[in-house]
């Protein structure tokens, strides 16, 4: 399955408001009960064992409303785990969820060298085209301290069956049309390593991990 890079509807500025606060409580719900949520608290838990802290601060890096990191908050509290939050996205219109909020670029971050333990990200790397993608992560490497979390879809045919399965959960038509797109121009994790692993110095790693439901959990270590 090949990756196509077709635009998204919610990346519109054109799209109604009332159609992005729908998309977004749709992409909560999803992440919710599909994996999405679980695969950060999962790439969560791993850093705070290896790094031995149970109190980290992250960043959120086109968090959309928010929802679903507070859901990985409340998931990694069950292990004693508290984050403390700080999400950024580009369009003021999509933060609605509460909590600190700052509008701006997640290729150019405005955060200075090692502002947070964790840079994280969910549904934004494939959103990305590979030299984007590798700006990102070098940005993110400078603002964090410990590590950057990237989680992401699969790109497989089964995993688009799916989504097209799943249209009656969706409430939202943008849901729909981007759901596609997303999985169409999702990256695989070879492709992610292939991608990443050059950029990285002697002294930083990468740890790619699969997850429930088509879902790949990415972790740069920091040196």
């Amino acid at each position: 399955m090949q990756r196509v890079d077709t635009p998204e509807i919610l990346d519109s500025d054109a799209c109604p408001a009332g159609e992005v606060e729908a998309s977004l409580r749709d992409l909560v719900r999803i992440n919710r009960w599909f994996g999405g949520a679980a695969t950060t608290a999962a790439l969560v838990k791993r850093v705070a064992q290896r790094v031995g802290r149970k109190r980290l601060s992250l960043l959120e890096v086109a968090a959309g409303s928010g929802g679903v990191t507070r859901i990985v908050g409340e998931m990694v509290a069950r292990s004693g785990i508290t984050l403390d939050v700080t999400l950024l996205d580009r369009a003021r219109a999509h933060l609605f969820d509460g909590g600190r909020a700052v509008v701006g670029d997640g290729l150019a971050l405005p955060f200075n060298e090692n502002a947070f333990d964790l840079v994280s990200c969910n549904l934004f790397a494939h959103h990305l085209d590979p030299e984007s993608l590798r700006l990102f992560v070098k940005e993110a490497l400078r603002v964090s301290r410990c590590a950057v979390l990237i989680n992401d879809l699969i790109r497989h045919p089964l995993h688009l069956a799916l989504v097209y399965a799943g249209f009656a959960l969706m409430r939202s038509r943008v849901s729909r049309v981007d759901g596609v797109a997303s999985v169409r121009r999702a990256y695989t994790p070879v492709e992610i390593r292939e991608m990443l692993a050059p950029i990285l110095s002697s002294d930083e790693r990468l740890e790619i991990s699969t997850h429930y439901l088509f879902r790949m959990g990415v972790i740069v270590w920091k040196g």
